[in-house]
């Protein structure tokens, strides 16, 4: 089979990982920015970049984003189907290096110190090390650096291993442009765990309905980005692309379709669940459809419809699809209208280049407006992250007068708040002085400092924000980052007990590395009546476009338009 030609998003894969290595061995940022700017502006492109570099008449580099050093490479790309100079530096930067420096406070030097010195090739054979006391003779390191390590390890491997949503759904979103490609495919759906929003993903599962398999399956394994093939059956195949990222494709008859699709959905709680409804109504249910077990008649299976239906249910959207409260709400006709991300009015969690934002709030409003939105609050940090460049009270009131002044601009066309990300010191209490806080019209309180903090001075800590009249939400409450860092300890239950006394909001941040509350923290608040707050965190314009991945997350724990204040008009809920 020929080498096919790397489309956008394969090409913008191998920029943004040439960005992530150069960032690994601290080389020049501006260098590192224009790696990332270039896999942007690719991605966004709405035409093959093949076809650009091929029209004569059209000059690549003068693409925004791109200019005359990507256009060169990415000639040598689309010629070739690789770059020397990222090969150069696997090669300098081995994948477990990168993996160990996951590890919460081990860092790109020790981890290749790590690697170095002792020849630790896999995070096995980092724990191995550890286990071995191996780690703690090494000079720069010690026992208490060894227990950390082993504590992290988890961390390390689930992101070895699992994937953002919101990098799953890029995946998704080019496999599907490859498959709708191909004409002998006459339905097809992903499911798993992408299609029930988790968090995290571990693999790719699509269904389809092919005339021709084989055809369909030599279309699968032409995928630009396919790095080798696993299996491949009369049925199933399954692919790794990036890098190890498994991607399988089952292709089922037309009328099993929606059986198949209940079932590989999942989860495995939920359809536990579903089999012991049907086995009470003697049916049984399976990948291949409904039957009645008394002479294995055929009941249902050509859509997901029809399986539920057979079971005297309502159909249950993907995300509630965990075994909590869908089924009672299924049988009393409660399922929950779930939100959307047109329901969205306001934004109430951004960062402008006043700290650590790239942009202006002019430039901040404006991309509120086009994305639909009638409010923001500009939320830049307080002085504690003083790394961000935090503000203290005398330069927040100054911007907080500028807003005044910008408000005018924009008025009848975007209502724009005056915020601060407070920080919750690490003693307790707010960064700012009360008489600085009265003054805004939307308050965060968030925690950034001492994160392993025992339980009750980190709990103590966010009561105290909670309780302050002048705060109106708990960013970020638990202070978690995917893949990354746990959530810091703290007893969530007494904190939205504290929050629904005070009449406090709750934030879901919308960033896929967070996520932050989760699905069952979020049921929780919904059960207790606590109003979320979804916003991006944004630290761009295009940092605004992640609200979706927080509306998925949103739906995960059941909630509507009503449960999140940010889908009410601006006066509804402030103060």
């Amino acid at each position: 089979m020929n080498q096919p030609t790397l489309d956008n998003a394969a090409i913008a894969a191998v920029f943004e990982e040439l960005a992530e290595l150069l960032e690994f061995r601290g080389e020049n940022p501006f260098r590192i920015r224009a790696y990332q700017n270039g896999a942007r502006a690719i991605r966004d492109l709405d035409e093959p970049i093949a076809q650009i570099a091929s029209d004569e008449s059209r000059n690549l580099a003068a693409l925004s984003g791109i200019g005359k050093t990507l256009a060169e490479k990415i000639g040598v790309l689309l010629e070739t189907g690789s770059l020397p100079q990222l090969i150069e530096l696997r090669k300098a930067v081995p994948e477990v290096v990168i993996s160990m420096s996951r590890i919460p406070g081990l860092g790109a030097k020790k981890a290749s110190k790590l690697h170095d010195e002792l020849g630790i090739e896999s995070l096995d054979d980092l724990a191995a090390a550890c286990r071995e006391g191996r780690i703690a003779s090494l000079k720069g390191f010690g026992k208490k650096t060894e227990a950390s390590i082993l504590d992290g390890l988890a961390i390390a491997k689930a992101a070895a291993s699992r994937l953002y949503w919101s990098k799953a759904d890029e995946l998704v979103q080019d496999l599907q442009t490859h498959m709708s490609q191909c004409d002998t495919i006459s339905q097809m759906q992903w499911a798993g765990s992408y299609r029930r929003g988790r968090d995290t993903v571990g693999d790719l599962d699509l269904l389809a309905v092919a005339g021709d398999r084989a055809a369909a399956m030599d279309h699968f394994e032409a995928f630009p980005s396919r790095a080798s093939t696993i299996v491949r059956g009369d049925t199933k195949i399954s692919i790794r692309v990036a890098k190890s990222f498994q991607v399988d494709m089952r292709l089922v008859e037309q009328d099993q379709f929606g059986a198949a699709l209940q079932y590989f959905t999942g989860s495995q709680a939920h359809n536990i669940h579903v089999r012991r409804i049907a086995k009470e109504q003697g049916l049984k249910v399976n990948e291949y459809g409904v039957f009645r077990i008394e002479d294995d008649t055929r009941v249902a299976g050509a859509t997901e419809e029809e399986v539920y239906a057979a079971i005297g249910l309502p159909v249950i959207a993907p995300e509630l699809r965990e075994d909590r409260q869908e089924f009672e709400w299924a049988r009393q006709g409660t399922l929950p209208d779930l939100i959307e991300t047109e329901d969205m009015l306001g934004d109430l969690h951004m960062h402008t280049n006043a700290t650590d934002g790239q942009n202006t709030i002019r430039e901040m409003a404006d991309a509120a407006i086009a994305l639909g939105l009638q409010y923001i609050a500009i939320t830049d940090h307080s002085k504690r992250v003083s790394m961000a460049g935090g503000l203290d009270g005398e330069k927040l009131l100054a911007q907080w007068e500028i807003i005044d002044e910008v408000r005018k601009e924009y008025e009848g066309r975007l209502t724009i708040l005056k915020g601060i990300e407070c920080d919750i010191l690490e003693a307790g209490g707010m960064d700012l002085p009360d008489e600085v806080l009265s003054q805004g019209d939307w308050i965060l309180a968030s925690v950034h400092y001492g994160q392993k903090q025992p339980r009750d001075q980190i709990t103590d800590r966010i009561l105290g924000a909670v309780e302050n009249p002048h705060v109106d939400c708990i960013a970020h409450p638990t202070g978690r980052l995917l893949n990354r860092r746990d959530a810091y300890d703290v007893d969530m239950d007494a904190v939205m007990q504290a929050a629904k006394e005070h009449g406090k909001y709750l934030e879901l941040n919308a960033n896929p590395a967070r996520l932050d509350l989760n699905d069952v923290h979020l049921a929780a608040a919904k059960r207790l009546g606590i109003p979320i707050v979804i916003n991006t965190d944004a630290h761009s314009i295009y940092g605004l476009e992640v609200m979706r991945f927080g509306i998925k997350q949103a739906r995960r724990g059941g909630l509507t338009a009503e449960d999140v204040a940010n889908t009410r008009k601006v006066d509804a809920f402030l103060p």
